[in-house]
């Protein structure tokens, strides 16, 4: 369909939702060398995996040869950004705004070769400088409100009587004005970005025509989420974070292996750099043997976002337990005395609560009546259930949860 290669494989993947004169980009990507960006809000000292899209769109932007971006909201996170959201984003300090930079880098460099033209920069670095009077009269002129109104992120807020703050107005100019800066700057043509972006980076085009009667792109991609219905990255125990230091590596490894049947071709496509012929061979895999499928995206993920050895580890961990029904506490494990079980001083409902494997006391004990709890293989029904009997002989004691969740007791004598 596309002649440019970067276009035909993010085409074949699935990423792309809307885009403006895609057919003249195909050309231009096919005859030359294209600047793009993504931009990032650094709103949390990680990123998590509903960002994973867009750190896939930069790879494949860098293997086709082209230059990718990745532009830091160090200054437009001073303001937040309405997007998509029902209320006003909390306002966050400047200093933990620039922390959050400093944790987040690192994460982009599992997905880009950083050189002299394939970049990380941070907006705050041009927006803290602007005079707001001549801000107003040389790009505030050419943005017209009534365009802006027209925009689903603005409109959605409006058509619900949610408050829409002048400051969060502004983010669409200042966004707008990035993509103007990066064109001035670093010749970059190209922007793209999740669906709810859409008018942000289409403001950006027509700043740039009426600014230097140049000529831009978008492309936005689909809002990923679960067979379910639910938002990527966000589960009922919280963000699926990149940061190993925020989630283990086995516990993302366990996020991707626990995919639905429904979404692994997708995931597969969008999230593994495997070939599309490869794909399909896995995502035609039927009943028991969709769960191979499965391992090898929770592995293949696992690879690019936290590395081989990380991935290896993850991998060995799952086999040990959930094929060879081995311990092995290097998965969801805390260490207790011995005396606070004997003395029933630990149950239980204490075990699932700091196992992290309940969200809540209520909620583990309502699972636990309901059948969902098995300690040692062993079914319980009882919320304050003991764990003497397991400790006489035994230095872990294995608890599960419904099918998926795990986590080890190390009885320390």
């Amino acid at each position: 369909m596309y002649k440019s290669e970067f276009l035909q494989e993010i085409h074949s993947r699935g990423f792309i939702y809307q885009s403006s004169d895609i057919d003249k980009l195909d050309v231009l990507m096919n005859n030359n060398v294209v600047t793009g960006y993504i931009g990032f809000d650094p709103t949390n000292d990680s990123l998590h995996v509903g960002s994973l899209v867009q750190l896939m769109l930069l790879h494949w932007m860098q293997h086709y040869g082209h230059h990718p971006i990745a532009l830091m909201g160090g200054g437009t996170t001073l303001i937040g950004d309405p997007s998509g959201k029902d209320e006003s984003r909390k306002i966050i300090q400047k200093e933990q705004v620039e922390s959050n930079i400093k944790q987040i880098k690192s994460i982009f460099s599992k997905f880009i070769n950083f050189d002299e033209k394939a970049k990380i920069v941070n907006n705050y670095d041009w927006l803290s400088s602007i005079n707001y009077i001549d801000f107003l009269r040389n790009i505030g002129k050419k943005i017209t409100v009534n365009r802006m109104l027209t925009f689903e992120s603005v409109k959605s807020r409006l058509d619900r009587d949610q408050p829409l703050s002048f400051l969060e107005f502004n983010y669409m100019l200042l966004q707008a004005y990035d993509f103007l800066y990066l064109n001035e700057n670093y010749d970059c043509v190209l922007q793209m970005g999740g669906s709810d972006q859409w008018g942000n980076i289409i403001s950006g085009i027509d700043l740039i025509k009426k600014s230097n009667n140049k000529s831009a792109y978008a492309i936005t991609s689909p809002l990923i989420t679960n067979n379910s219905g639910s938002k990527m990255g966000k589960t009922a125990q919280g963000a699926i974070w990149l940061n190993e230091k925020k989630l283990p590596d086995f516990d993302f490894f366990q996020f991707w292996r626990n995919t639905n049947d429904n979404d692994v071709e997708r995931f597969l496509k969008l999230f593994t750099t495997l070939n599309l012929k490869e794909i399909n061979r896995l995502a035609n895999l039927k009943d028991r043997e969709i769960n191979e499928a499965k391992k090898i995206l929770a592995y293949e993920v696992t690879k690019i976002c936290r590395g081989k050895k990380s991935a290896d580890n993850a991998l060995e961990i799952s086999k040990n337990i959930y094929d060879e029904n081995l311990v092995d506490v290097r998965a969801n494990s805390i260490e207790i005395l011995s005396n606070n079980i004997s003395n029933n001083n630990f149950d239980a409902i204490d075990a699932l609560e700091k196992l992290k494997l309940v969200q809540s006391r209520s909620e583990a004990k309502r699972i636990v009546k309901s059948g969902g709890v098995r300690i040692n293989n062993i079914l319980i029904s009882d919320d304050s259930y003991s764990l003497k009997s397991f400790i006489n002989n035994l230095d872990t004691i294995k608890i599960v949860v419904g099918k998926k969740k795990i986590g080890f007791l190390k009885i320390k004598k």
